[in-house]
């Protein structure tokens, strides 16, 4: 389980004084940029490939706010789900263990508009 300690920054928040919605998912590709570089898969290399790594879809479940200079973690878990697809099972858990969010991003690798297999370090991460 990767994880990447952040804080929340003072212009994420709304007029309500929590994060604003749509910032999550920030977050969360933050974390999976940093879960993949992390792992030796540097995401600009492989799109020099032609290989695009994209978000096909994203579910993602709010349980509690994050608010202004709030530190968090996000965790990064991923599996395989088919020849041409991953899954990152991502959390964000506020400093006090509050469970924040719950996700499950679904990524796709394509070149030329059309799905490829998946890359053999991603295959060898969602194994490990």
């Amino acid at each position: 389980m990767f994880e990447l300690e952040m804080r929340v920054r003072d212009y994420e928040c709304d007029m309500q004084g929590v994060v604003n919605n749509a910032v999550y998912q920030n977050y969360l590709e933050h974390a999976r940029h940093e879960f993949l570089l992390a792992n030796g898969i540097h995401f600009a290399e492989v799109t020099a490939r032609g290989i695009h790594l994209m978000v096909a879809r994203a579910e993602l479940d709010y349980k509690a706010a994050l608010k202004a200079n709030d530190a968090f973690l996000v965790r990064v878990k991923l599996v395989a789900e088919g020849r041409s697809k991953v899954a990152f099972f991502q959390d964000i858990i506020r400093e006090d263990d509050t469970h924040v969010l719950g996700a499950k991003i679904i990524g796709v690798t394509v070149k030329n508009g059309r799905p490829v297999r998946l890359l053999e370090e991603l295959v060898r991460l969602a194994s490990s």
